[in-house]
C-alpha cells in the first residue's frame, strides 16, 4: 500500500449544509493518495452522526472528536498531529477545491522545492453568485503579509516537517492562521503563491459572525503578543489592516 501522501485536514462547527459537498470536491480530486481528516468541534453533539456517517462516503474518512469547543486553530493543530501524509492541506467544512488542485499545486511544490503555498481562488456567497477573485502572491518575508493577511486558508498546503510546538495554529477566535504564516515567514521560509483558480471560498452568514470587535481585538493580540509590537505600532497596523480589509470588499462588489 502506497504511503499516504497528503492529509486533508477539515475542522467542523455547524457547517451541516456544506461539509458534504466540501468533502466530494475533496474525492473527485485527480491526486487520489491522500486521507480526510475532520475534527468535529462542536460541544453540541446534534450533527455528529451525520459526520460519522460521512465515513460511509470513503474509508479514507477520518473522524476526531473533541471533547469541548476548541475552536478551528487548535482543532486543526490536533488534525495534523493525527496525520499521516508528507503534505497537509486545509478545507473549510464551507469551501471547495477544483478537482485538479492537489495534483497541480502538489507537483509546483515538487518543483520549486517550497514549504507551503497557497492560490488565488473565488468568493462566492451561499447563493453561489460569484463574489470575487483573490490573487495568489509570493511572501519572501513577513514583514510583506503585515499589512494584510492575503492567503486564502483553504488554497493553503503545507510539507508537515514545518510544524513543530511553536510553529502552528494559534488559539485567537479569528486570526488564529495569520499567525501561523507570520510565524513561519519569520524562520525565513517563504511562501509561494499560484495564480490559478482552484478554489472556491464560500461567504456564509456564518463566515461573516464574527463580530468587528472580535476581529480588532484578535488583529491587536497579533501584533502586540505575537509581532512583539509597541501599543501604537499595534494600532497603526490594525488600521492598516482594516483599510485594506474595506477596500478588497469595495473592489468585489
Amino acid at each position: 500500500m502506497n504511503t499516504i501522501k497528503a492529509s486533508v485536514i477539515i475542522p467542523y462547527y455547524k457547517k451541516k449544509k456544506y461539509i458534504k459537498k466540501s468533502i466530494k470536491s475533496v474525492l473527485c480530486q485527480t491526486y487520489q493518495n491522500l486521507e480526510i481528516i475532520i475534527i468535529y468541534d462542536d460541544e453540541n453533539k446534534a450533527d455528529l452522526k451525520y459526520i460519522k456517517d460521512l465515513k460511509k462516503l470513503d474509508r479514507r474518512i477520518r473522524i476526531l472528536v473533541n471533547s469541548k469547543n476548541l475552536g478551528a486553530g487548535e482543532s486543526r493543530n490536533f488534525g495534523i498531529i493525527n496525520s499521516k501524509g508528507k503534505y497537509i492541506c486545509f478545507l473549510d467544512a464551507d469551501d471547495t477545491w477544483k478537482k485538479n488542485k492537489l495534483l497541480f499545486q502538489i507537483n509546483f511544490m515538487k518543483s520549486s522545492d517550497c514549504s507551503i503555498s497557497h492560490t488565488t481562488y473565488e468568493i462566492r456567497n451561499s447563493k453561489e453568485k460569484f463574489i470575487g477573485l483573490r490573487k495568489a502572491r509570493n511572501f519572501e518575508n513577513y514583514k510583506e503579509l503585515l499589512p494584510s493577511c492575503d492567503i486564502g486558508l483553504s488554497t493553503v498546503i503545507v510539507k508537515k516537517k514545518i510544524f513543530t510546538k511553536d510553529i502552528k495554529f494559534s488559539n485567537l477566535k479569528t486570526k488564529e492562521d495569520f499567525v501561523l504564516w507570520l510565524k513561519i515567514l519569520k524562520k525565513n521560509i517563504r511562501i509561494l503563491g499560484i495564480n490559478k483558480n482552484l478554489v472556491i471560498w464560500r461567504e456564509t452568514d456564518n463566515s461573516l459572525s464574527s463580530s468587528f470587535v472580535q476581529k480588532i481585538k484578535d488583529a491587536f493580540i497579533v501584533y502586540y503578543k505575537y509581532m512583539n509590537f509597541n501599543i501604537i505600532k499595534s494600532i497603526y497596523f490594525i488600521l492598516i489592516l482594516s483599510f485594506n480589509f474595506i477596500k478588497k470588499k469595495i473592489t468585489e462588489k
